[in-house]
């Protein structure tokens, strides 16, 4: 699955104040998924963030909502992002096939939206180094089992440079910025 442009939906789950700061790869989330939010604002790829309770874990990190100018956030308490239907109704509406998908914790909140929007027909395509979980080993079986299931693992430059495909792309010159 190579990722398109005019097909992909950016899906940010839970990157949220203090759910990051336990993660084992903080500084490493937060560089790439503001990569992916900056892209996806360029791009004019829609963007959806999830909250997991914001009351209690803060809300979306400032590096990426600063990076975006448009986005819908749902907030929820399930660990399955598509159990809300509000947020599975705009999915639809904004009829892509592909969903690119970043978040914490990738064992839990991830893995079980990833198998749901699977389930639902989308190919979908994990971020591995914009994703983390508060042990390296949870991240990384997480990522395997999620493969196994039948998402495609990409690190961000093989996202970002899926969806410019060739050097010649109107917006490569300003995205090359953000990926060097």
């Amino acid at each position: 699955m190579i990722l398109n442009q005019e097909d992909t939906v950016l899906l940010v789950i839970d990157i949220q104040e203090k759910l990051i700061n336990a993660t084992f790869n903080k500084e490493i989330i937060e560089a790439k998924s503001k990569i992916l939010a900056n892209v996806a604002n360029i791009l004019k790829i829609p963007t959806i963030l999830t909250e997991q309770y914001p009351k209690g874990l803060g809300n979306t990190i400032r590096a990426i909502k600063s990076a975006l100018n448009e986005y819908e956030v749902f907030e929820k308490t399930d660990f399955n992002a598509l159990t809300d239907n509000k947020l599975v109704e705009y999915l639809e509406r904004l009829k892509c096939k592909q969903v690119v998908v970043i978040g914490i914790e990738t064992h839990i909140c991830v893995h079980q939206t990833v198998d749901a929007l699977l389930k639902k027909g989308y190919e979908v395509a994990v971020v591995l180094d914009a994703c983390g979980s508060r042990k390296d080993y949870e991240h990384n079986y997480a990522l395997n089992y999620m493969k196994n299931s039948g998402a495609k693992i990409k690190t961000t430059e093989m996202a970002v440079f899926e969806l410019l495909k060739t050097a010649k792309h109107p917006n490569f010159k300003e995205i090359q910025g953000y990926v060097k």
